[in-house]
């Protein structure tokens, strides 16, 4: 007697590929989400030691100061967000291969050399939480801020710290889409309305809030 051979039918292969459809559907998008959060990373870090350099100052000189060079501040190359003490002002430019620093800048763009199509500025402020980056001299404080974009949508992740505890709410500000496209590829204009406050009601000092979250959004 012949024995019959053990197979697949073409139903059960149909089967199996729905199944395996279904599976990358519900695991993609919280892959490419983690994979977003942990951009944002960078962000808490770089601002943390911004805050650090700003109150090291304050001890030094009585005073903050909206001069990232005067503070010491120089985050690692390769970095996804700028940074910035003041809106508007100059930043640190990282185009090339050495970067260029300005005695007068107010903030680090982004590292264009690295990321060749991201917005070298990406900021727009102040953010939905009604958030700027400023150094005030009396009586002394500051915010300062980081910008960018990790997920090459039209939204752009806005983070802020600052020596007084803060409640945030939604402003109606912008800080949601691209900003001022001082650096390379997008030039969208910023989000129609602002966007919301993504962060926490209740801020601490030395904390940096998520104003915008570009995961969320």
């Amino acid at each position: 007697m012949r024995k019959l051979q053990n197979g697949f039918t073409l139903i059960e292969l149909l089967i199996a590929v729905a199944i395996i459809g279904i599976l990358a559907a519900i695991g993609i998008p919280n892959f490419l989400r983690f994979q977003a959060r942990s951009k944002q990373s960078e962000a808490k870090t770089n601002l943390k030691a911004l805050f650090a350099a700003e109150k090291g100052f304050m001890l030094e000189k009585d005073r903050y100061s909206s001069l990232v060079g005067e503070i010491g501040f120089s985050p690692e190359r390769n970095n996804r967000y700028a940074y910035y003490l003041a809106s508007g002002g100059t930043l640190d430019d990282r185009s090339g291969p050495t970067a260029r620093i300005a005695t007068d800048a107010n903030g680090i763009s982004v590292d264009t050399f690295k990321y060749a199509d991201a917005e070298a500025d990406p900021a727009t402020w102040p953010t939905g939480c009604g958030q700027t980056p400023t150094v005030v001299d009396a009586p002394p404080s500051f915010i300062g801020g980081a910008a960018g974009d990790i997920d090459a949508d039209d939204t752009i992740d806005h983070w802020t710290i600052s020596d007084q505890s803060r409640s945030l709410t939604t402003t109606g500000g912008g800080g949601g889409g691209h900003g001022h496209g001082h650096g390379h590829g997008h030039s969208n204009p910023p989000a129609s309305g602002g966007v919301p406050c993504s962060a926490d009601t209740a801020n601490p000092s030395g904390e940096p809030a998520n104003d915008t979250n570009d995961v969320d959004l």
